[in-house]
C-alpha cells in the first residue's frame, strides 16, 4: 500500500467533505458526517485491476480539509488525487484552484 495526505486551506471544509461524499455515494461505498468522510474506490472501477480498492478520507481542520489517500499501487494513487483535485475543485468552484500539496503518508 502507498498514502499520501494534503492539508487543503479552505475555510469550507465541512461543506465540501460532505457535498462530495454525497456525490460519490450515488456509485461508491461511503460513509460521513460533518467532520469526517470516508470513500472506497474499488479496484476494478471504470475497467481499472487495481491489485486492491484504493480509499480517500477526509478530515475537517479549523482553516482546511485533511485528504489522505491509500491505494495499492503508486499509478492508482496518483488517479485518486487527481480524481479528488477535480472533485473538490468543481465544488470549490469560488475558491478554486485549491491547493493540494500532496506528501507521502
Amino acid at each position: 500500500m502507498v498514502a499520501a495526505i494534503a492539508s487543503v486551506p479552505t475555510t469550507s471544509a465541512s461543506r465540501y467533505l460532505q457535498q462530495l461524499c454525497k456525490h460519490w455515494a450515488h456509485n461508491l461505498a461511503v460513509s460521513f458526517d460533518a467532520q469526517h468522510g470516508s470513500v472506497v474506490f474499488p479496484r476494478d472501477a471504470r475497467g481499472a485491476d487495481w491489485p486492491d480498492d484504493g480509499r480517500a478520507t477526509f478530515d475537517v481542520e479549523p482553516d482546511a480539509l485533511r485528504v489522505r489517500i491509500d491505494a495499492s499501487s503508486a499509478e492508482q494513487l496518483e488517479g485518486l488525487q487527481g480524481a479528488v483535485a477535480r472533485h473538490l475543485d468543481r465544488f470549490a468552484f469560488r475558491e478554486a484552484p485549491l491547493s493540494f500539496d500532496w506528501q507521502p503518508a
